[in-house]
């Protein structure tokens, strides 16, 4: 635990979720008291004492952090002056670069009270958590954003994206490509053990993907759902490829009857590959009573391409999902996988000083070679240079956005030769996909 001053009246302590000493079931006050303020910033109802055991045995298997502003000039009236006025918390998990997992610094239940903005302690929880995430050697944080225009400025970019999906299935879904393998219906118990194999599977085969906290595993067998309590309306399914291997799963619930049309909610689909995911969604299309299936699914899907009627397959929504912060550029760029070669001199800004720098990047086939300039050198002649702030960094990193649509934005800065050259090393064939939520 650590305790330190962050203003007048304020103070911030960084813990790791507990137990009582008194009774292993119920969590210690500490905890308690930040899981609600969390619950508050969140506008989520409060949780149970059994609920919130749970969720510290979940944490304490993510190796979770948490950090606690205390306000202890809290008037008379104020509701719990013990429990935190902001709170925040990380974790760290591998990310998929496309060359190697690169672990990430991953942060996660971020609220200030709106009694208590304005005064820094945003800006002085991140930026020092940042730093500590440097100094411990990771190469790149990562966050989801609630709020879109809030961490910009603090260096993240959006990296990935996901859609929101409905599928006509009336009548039942007609495929073009051949079934493959088999689909059946799973003991849900199992899944708790099942999904996070398939998972890390998933995990070392897509570009983007993030892995996955303990909690993930619980919701795929129905022990969890929003809330950590068992969920009987749950059903999963699962692929077996033509050897018999499990190589995709599917979690899912039909909503109440009176919703019209009669709608199949997907609630999570893995897949090792795009033959899995395909028939995975054969097995949905082939489910009765079944009207409409709503699911969330990477923006380049293979399945409105495999349905006879494309028509019935229409995006609703598409949002951002994973952003990153670079820490160690020269550590992120020998991670990742590139699928052309080029050379460039690339230069890092970073307002907070953290992933400030020039590098030469030099790619030939697997081998990635970068070589750090001090200031005021020249890379080799003829090799162009480019200039991008950490946060389009960020972006460009899993080739989710090109470098050309960056620099008519102002994140890249370079010659026309330049941002070419970095648009041709950045590309990659499909978008990168993160799946999972924290």
């Amino acid at each position: 635990m650590t305790a330190e001053t962050a203003g007048t009246a304020l103070r911030t302590e960084r813990f790791a979720a507990g137990l009582s000493h008194a009774d292993h079931q119920r969590v210690d006050e500490r905890t308690a008291d930040w899981l609600q303020a969390v619950n508050l910033g969140f506008h989520d109802p409060a949780w149970k004492p059994e609920q919130m055991a749970s969720i510290v045995e979940a944490y304490r298997a993510d190796g979770r952090m948490l950090t606690g502003v205390y306000d202890d000039a809290a008037p008379a009236y104020a509701w719990n002056p013990a429990a935190p006025v902001a709170t925040y918390a990380t974790m760290s998990n591998g990310l998929n670069a496309g060359g190697t997992l690169l672990q990430a610094h991953q942060i996660t239940s971020v609220t200030v009270r709106p009694t208590h903005r304005r005064r820094g302690i945003l800006n002085g929880m991140i930026t020092a958590d940042l730093l500590r995430a440097g100094e411990e050697g990771f190469a790149v944080a990562a966050l989801l954003a609630s709020e879109a225009v809030i961490y910009g400025r603090f260096g993240f970019g959006a990296a990935t994206a996901e859609a929101t999906v409905e599928v006509d299935a009336r009548g039942r879904l007609e495929l073009k490509v051949p079934p493959s393998g088999s689909t059946v219906l799973a003991d849900a118990p199992k899944m708790e053990e099942l999904a996070p194999e398939i998972f890390s599977r998933h995990l070392h085969a897509a570009r983007g993907a993030l892995g996955r906290q303990a909690g993930y595993a619980k919701r795929a067998a129905g022990l969890w759902g929003d809330v950590p309590e068992v969920q009987q309306d749950v059903r999963a399914a699962v692929h077996y490829d033509a050897a018999g291997t499990p190589d995709g799963y599917v979690t899912y619930r039909f909503l109440p009857w009176e919703t019209e049309p009669h709608t199949l909610k997907v609630l999570d689909l893995v897949a090792v590959d795009d033959t899995a995911r395909l028939e995975l969604w054969r097995y949905l299309g082939s489910i009765d009573l079944v009207e409409k299936i709503t699911a969330s699914a990477p923006v380049a899907d293979p399945l409105p391409w495999a349905l006879a009627d494309r028509r019935r397959y229409q995006v609703t929504g598409v949002e951002d999902t994973l952003w990153l912060r670079p820490l160690d550029p020269a550590a992120m760029l020998r991670a990742r996988g590139f699928e052309s070669d080029g050379t460039v001199v690339l230069t890092v800004a970073d307002p907070l000083g953290i992933a400030a720098g020039r590098w030469l990047v030099q790619v030939d086939g697997t081998a990635v070679t970068v070589t750090e300039l001090v200031p005021g050198e020249d890379g080799p002649s003829g090799v162009p240079a480019v200039e991008a702030d950490a946060a389009a960094f960020g972006s460009l990193y899993l080739g989710g956005v090109s470098a050309q649509v960056l620099a008519v934005s102002g994140g890249v800065r370079g010659t026309e030769e330049g941002v070419a050259a970095l648009d041709r090393l950045f590309a990659v064939a499909r978008p990168p996909y993160c799946s999972t939520h924290f």
